[in-house]
């Protein structure tokens, strides 16, 4: 990455190792607790993203077992407090940091991170309704996943069209711009078909319960062929500009978000496809499901060992900690939700292995950036401080 100080973001002071701001033992390195609103970028939000996706994946595993459900409940209310409490400070943040605040969208990186506010609210809401209606009843969390769902797909329509633009238009690009991060925008509308099929079966038949399938296939389209124009973009720039920074190399598995997020999304509509409509086209939908998410599904996990294979090489040199480490997360989440997908339309006892597999890989990379994160936040507090530069070119 190019690193340069901007006008909103200058170099914090350096502080020496174990200093504690007034004897804290949380946020030990900020001068003063209110500090952690002065800095917050909307990328925060994909902690959210990788602490809902562990528990909605949880929800449809194909191997349940006692416990699962219960530790997927708790991990679901745990996002939904992290969703509450990050939606409160942003709105701090604005209010006290306006100019900062402001200054995310002409960011050429962290402007594509708009796109994680919306799926953080789209997974807390599908994970409301598959979890949280234990707790809160069927119709309280048919409730908040509808509400939730209406802003998050709002959110990220808006994202999908409103990022790209500012990128045609204003920010500045060079050949060796394009990261992972540039899918964030444009794959809120796939986590909204997705999440959109959940909602069919409470949806009014007719006409209604047509159009939001309808809409969720739209959106599967828009997302998916953004993304690949996209992640072309991102390998023939590992091609010719090779791997570049390491605090980058994370980003590559964001790569994965799209592909599992469509196969989830193409399976899930399929399903419940026959709820709108009947006869040959309801049998295509559904086939469609599996004709698309088993070839997906190889360049996925392709995807996977050419990440795995550049992450392990980079963390033999360094590999240093920051947000950018939830790109582990939720996009493994998605191909987890995508093979237990497959799973139930082939009744293939491999995927049902590879969902478990890929779900034991996710709660334990969720166990290790959570912790790094807590520890670089709430108790350290390093995270909330303000970034010792910008990135203005996006140089990767």
């Amino acid at each position: 990455m190019l690193l340069t100080a901007d006008k909103h973001h200058t170099a914090p002071p350096e502080l020496p190792p174990g200093f504690r701001a007034g004897g804290r033992r949380v946020l030990r390195r900020l001068e003063k607790p209110s500090e952690l609103f002065a800095n917050l970028t909307p990328n925060w939000f994909a902690s959210i993203m990788g602490t809902g996706i562990v528990a909605t994946a949880a929800a449809t595993l194909p191997l349940q077992f006692p416990g699962l459900r219960t530790g997927a409940t708790i991990v679901w209310a745990l996002a939904s407090v992290l969703l509450i409490l990050l939606t409160a400070a942003t709105g701090v943040h604005w209010i006290q940091h306006r100019k900062t605040a402001a200054s995310h969208h002409s960011h050429p990186v962290m402007a594509h991170f708009y796109g994680a506010p919306p799926m953080a609210l789209l997974t807390v809401g599908a994970g409301t309704l598959l979890l949280g209606k234990d707790i809160l009843g069927e119709q309280l969390a048919l409730g908040i996943d509808a509400v939730l769902w209406t802003a998050g797909t709002v959110l990220g329509l808006a994202s999908a069209v409103a990022v790209p633009y500012l990128q045609f238009t204003r920010h500045q690009i060079t050949q060796d711009s394009a990261f992972g991060g540039w899918l964030m925008p444009v794959v809120p509308p796939m986590v909204s078909a997705s999440t959109g099929a959940l909602l069919l079966p409470y949806v009014p038949a007719g006409q209604a319960r047509l159009t939001l399938l309808m809409g969720c296939y739209a959106m599967f389209g828009l997302s998916l062929l953004a993304s690949i124009i996209i992640i072309t973009l991102i390998w023939s720039r590992l091609a010719a500009h090779k791997i570049g920074a390491a605090a980058a190399v994370p980003t590559l598995w964001i790569v994965l978000g799209p592909l599992g997020q469509s196969i989830t999304a193409a399976n899930l509509l399929g399903g419940n496809a026959h709820l709108a409509v009947s006869g040959t086209l309801a049998r295509a939908m559904e086939a469609f499901g599996v004709l698309y998410g088993v070839p997906v599904l190889g360049f996925a996990l392709m995807w996977a060992a050419l990440a795995t294979a550049i992450t392990i090489r980079t963390a033999r040199q360094g590999l240093p900690f920051s947000l950018t480490w939830w790109s582990f997360t939720f996009p493994i989440g998605t191909c987890v939700t995508g093979l237990t997908g497959l799973a139930a339309h082939t009744h293939l006892t491999a995927f049902d292995a590879m969902a478990v597999t890929g779900y034991a890989l996710l709660v334990a990379a969720w166990i290790v950036v959570a912790a790094r994160t807590f520890h670089g936040s709430i108790l350290e507090g390093t995270l909330f401080q303000k970034p010792a530069t910008a990135i203005p070119s996006g140089k990767l």
